[in-house]
Formats: structure tokens, C-alpha cells, sequence
């Protein structure tokens, strides 16, 4: 194991003994270890997530796992060779009025900490910021339309790289199934698969 795949373990380690947001739900939810120059980020584990002990394990991850699917990659392949980290890593818990409660702003704050680290061993050279809330945490976003279907060169935690944003696939969301987000979806896919890391990554051809 080399040194950077051993301090992604350590700061797992570490990561998976936060406590630090009472109203938050563990335990902390992560990814595979794994040392990508590719780093997806979502918005905050739901309540399936914890006990099934990965992001994206439910409703949502299958629609996630078949866009990715859409330009070869298989959840397999995705789970072992990105980094897929989130802009909150337990579950916030359920909103009264339904669906899940948004984290607060500290709480927010309190998991960014961890993407730093995470971005200062990763050095990513693709982020694919999954939901509004993790786009809106890289760039301004007003309107989806906006921002999906475009690549952006940002420089983030002070490294330069392509971010490209995908909607969330939640099932309670139409946005992704109606025009114009299947159109901008598919673009950004596109977008995605045509992109050098991911392409080295997963050894396609263009």
C-alpha cells in the first residue's frame, strides 16, 4: 500500500468517528478508499445508506449507476475506481414535512473540513458534484439549466480542475426525465465520459 492509499485509510479511519453534529445521524458514510483522479460528491447519505455502509445504495444509486452505465461504466467498476465522497457524510434525518432534512449551513461546514483533506490526497482532475446542494457548494447555481450539460474549469480547495455537474437522481425528482434535463443529462454524460481522467481511468477510447 503506498503512502497516499495509507492516509485515505487513516482519514477514513478518522472520519468514521465524527461525532461532531448532534442533530446528525450516524455512522458516517464513505465511499471505497480508493485513490482516483476522479472525485464525485454527493449530497448526504439517506437513511438506507448507513446500515447498507455505502453512498448511493438505494433508489437514487440506481438511477446514478445507470446513467453511469450509459457510457460503460458499470456500479462495480464506478464503486472500486472513484472517490466518491459527499458535502455531508451522515444521515441529516427526515424532514416533518417529508423527504429528508437539508444540513444546516454548520453542519455543512463542519463535513468540508474532510473534502479538503480528501482533495489535498486526491488531487483530482474530475469532480462530478451530484444534486444541487454539492454543485452549489463548488460554483453559484441558480437554475440546473444553468449548469448541467457545461464543463467548468474551477480551481477548488486551491487545485485546478474540471468540475461537471449532474442533477440529483432522486425518484422524487422530475427534473432529469422531462426536457430539458434529459437533453442537459445526457450532454454532461457525454461530457463525463469524454474526459481525460475519466478516460484513463476506465481506459476508454474516444
Amino acid at each position: 500500500m503506498n503512502d497516499s492509499v495509507q492516509a485515505i485509510h487513516e482519514l477514513h479511519a478518522l472520519l468514521k468517528t465524527c461525532r461532531c453534529c448532534p442533530d446528525m445521524i450516524p455512522p458516517v458514510v464513505t465511499g471505497k478508499p480508493v485513490l482516483s483522479p476522479v472525485l464525485s460528491i454527493g449530497q448526504a447519505p439517506g437513511d438506507k445508506e448507513g446500515p447498507a455502509g455505502k453512498p448511493f445504495a438505494w433508489t437514487a444509486g440506481k438511477t446514478l449507476f445507470k446513467w453511469f452505465e450509459s457510457i460503460g461504466v458499470d456500479e462495480e467498476q464506478y464503486r472500486k475506481q472513484v472517490y466518491m465522497a459527499a458535502v455531508c457524510r451522515c444521515f441529516p434525518g427526515k424532514n416533518p414535512k417529508g423527504g429528508d432534512r437539508v444540513p444546516r449551513r454548520d453542519e455543512i461546514e463542519a463535513c468540508a473540513g474532510w473534502l479538503q483533506e480528501e482533495f489535498a490526497l486526491m488531487k483530482p482532475e474530475l469532480v462530478i458534484p451530484i444534486g444541487k446542494l454539492a454543485i452549489g457548494e463548488l460554483m453559484p447555481v441558480g437554475k440546473l439549466t444553468d449548469v448541467i450539460g457545461q464543463q467548468f474549469e474551477k480551481e477548488l480547495f486551491g487545485l485546478q480542475t474540471s468540475v461537471i455537474p449532474l442533477p440529483h437522481p432522486s425518484g422524487a425528482s422530475t427534473w432529469h426525465r422531462t426536457e430539458p434535463g434529459k437533453t442537459l443529462l445526457d450532454k454532461a454524460l457525454k461530457l463525463i465520459a469524454a474526459h481525460p481522467a475519466w478516460r484513463g481511468l476506465f481506459g476508454q477510447e474516444l
